[in-house]
């Protein structure tokens, strides 16, 4: 059988071969495996359409200091990400996109370029670990992780969060490494603009979560080394006053505005009650991030679990210190919070990376160890059951198959077995190249083909096309028993969330072009309310499909009355 591993050495020694090469080659794998789907992949409900008609209203209004969703003032998170989608709208309007504002795939740019800088970022922090050549396959495996990949197509904050994290620890790893001789290299004097840099946008785009990551790892080293001044050559003074500079003219300027509601909403209600209870039923069990690493790290997640024998063997070494100190704190911060979300972890992912490398260099992975084949097994096995899925959906919701997505999980699933033969071998370092070519070719299934036949689950962007196809200019639009953010993003702004049919009915009696959007179980009352006002919209369409977020189907009538 043809072996890939000449193939994998080859890419290997010539994108290694210059920093440029190895940066390039890790821009093309990114697009490559975050690009299919990202256009065409409906908004997803709740969290990112929520930032994208925050980002639009800024647009519409002109206020680039208050977060609104419609009326409501949207005060969990900074301002930064807002700015950033805001930015690649207006840069899309200049470019000529048709109708920008309302395609959710601008909105997703900066998360786009947050996840290829992680990956980037990544490969800059590994090389104070690895030589350039393990270094671009730390780079290749988070551009294969199947969360980064999720997060590079959402609107929202925590790709570029995760750029931030790498970027900070990646400057942190370097003064630790310089000061305990681990480094084969003096870092460059700017390496303290890196930290701080990142630290300042890192605050503008989710407060303090990324100061809490390395804070929580600069208080393990500071307590393990009993003292503080290897820290000292990050110049903290003059990167608070980084900070400062960077951040306080929004929080000011919010405070003012909000008369101090802002931080009121953010900290007490938001970060902090998250810390009491499950928000927005995201409660999970502690132990939750630890089950579903398997699937939120594929394809090299079992092979880091192999590597956690090494990583207590090799405790006391001080590169092993750094990324167990990247690791556990916040891991354990994660698990004790109530509320668990599956990105919460992103940020510590390049740390399991590292210790996975420093596991495969040093010989730490014992293919021989008992249960290590049926733990290496699950590189098959997870893709497995989520092709099941993925065809059982498709089947169920709208009778089809995804035919061409199958010969793409077929080739996906031969190049994961593969891995395992590869490791069974003994050759990890091929296995884990394998692992990226498994995960590129499930992105484009998934996300290329797959996912575009689920019809029922874009029931937003085919009601939005109902409305247009109506033919009025600017119409006023209500919905009543489907009120998805996503829908408020592509129909408008001024969309009207009706209580019952009669709302709706009362809703169409009012001059202009009028459409109403009812959920069959209020269609009844509407049709009361309709005669009982002697009007007669036109059914314009019916439109079935399934609301993700209440796990049912819906079927929607769209009436309209000019």
């Amino acid at each position: 059988m043809l072996s890939l591993r000449p193939v994998f050495d080859r890419i290997s020694t010539f994108a290694s071969a210059s920093h440029w090469r190895a940066c390039a080659f890790l821009l093309l794998l990114s697009l490559a495996a975050f690009l299919p789907g990202f256009t065409s992949l409906q908004p997803l409900d709740r969290d990112e359409p929520r930032f994208a008609q925050a980002s639009k209203q800024m647009l519409e209004s002109g206020d680039f200091v208050d977060i609104r969703f419609q009326q409501e003032a949207r005060h969990k998170k900074p301002v930064g990400i807002y700015w950033l989608q805001s930015a690649a709208v207006t840069a899309g309007e200049a470019l000529g996109v048709q109708d920008p504002r309302h395609q959710i795939w601008l909105y997703r740019v900066p998360s786009l370029i947050g996840a290829v800088a992680t990956v980037l970022l990544t490969y800059w922090a590994l090389l104070a670990f690895f030589s350039p050549g393990v270094a671009l396959l730390g780079g290749a495996l988070m551009a294969a992780a199947v969360l980064l990949g999720v997060e590079a197509r959402i609107a929202k904050t925590d790709a570029v969060l995760a750029a931030c994290a790498v970027a900070t620890m990646g400057a942190l790893a370097r003064a630790w490494l310089d000061w305990t001789r681990s480094l084969a290299f003096v870092p460059d004097r700017r390496n303290w603009l890196v930290f701080w840099g990142a630290t300042a946008i890192a605050l503008l785009i989710k407060g303090p979560i990324v100061p809490m990551v390395w804070g929580l790892a600069t208080i393990v080293l500071c307590i393990r080394e009993r003292s503080w001044r290897w820290f000292s050559s990050l110049r903290p003074s003059w990167g608070l006053l980084l900070c400062l500079l960077v951040v306080l003219p929004w929080f000011l300027a919010i405070a003012w505005k909000t008369g101090g509601s802002f931080f009121t909403a953010s900290v007490g209600n938001d970060m902090l009650g998250k810390v009491a209870e499950g928000q927005e039923k995201h409660w999970g069990p502690p132990g939750l991030y630890m089950l579903i690493f398997f699937g939120t790290y594929w394809p090299a997640a079992a092979f880091a679990a192999m590597a956690i024998p090494f990583a207590w063997m090799r405790r006391r070494e001080p590169q092993i210190i750094f990324l167990l100190a990247w690791i556990v704190p916040s891991w354990i911060v994660f698990e004790a919070v109530p509320t668990k979300l599956p990105h919460y972890v992103l940020p510590l992912y390049p740390a399991v990376t590292a210790l996975l490398l420093l596991a495969m260099v040093n010989g730490g992975i014992d293919r021989l160890r008992r249960g290590a084949t049926a733990t290496a097994a699950l590189v098959l096995l997870v893709p497995t059951a989520l092709v099941g899925v993925i065809i059982y959906a498709n089947w169920t919701l709208d009778r089809t198959v995804p035919y061409l997505a199958l010969p793409v999980f077929a080739l996906a699933l031969f190049v994961a077995w593969r891995v395992v033969m590869a490791f069974r071998r003994g050759d990890l370092e091929g296995a884990l190249w394998r692992c990226v070519l498994a995960s590129l070719l499930l992105s484009i299934g998934v996300y290329g083909f797959a996912i575009e036949s689920l019809r029922s689950l874009k029931l937003s962007p085919r009601l939005a096309e109902a409305v247009r196809a109506v033919g009025c200019t600017d119409p006023a639009v209500m919905t009543v028993g489907y009120r998805e953010p996503s829908l408020v993003f592509l129909t408008g702004t001024d969309l009207a969330m009706g209580a019952n049919g009669a709302a709706a009915a009362d809703f169409l009696k009012q001059p202009g072009c009028r459409i109403a959007l009812v959920e069959k179980r209020f269609e009844a009352e509407f049709r009361a309310g309709v005669a009982a006002a002697g009007i007669t919209p036109r059914l314009v369409t019916s439109i079935p499909g399934f609301n993700l977020n209440g796990g049912k189907r819906l079927e929607m009538a769209v009436f309209a009355r000019q």
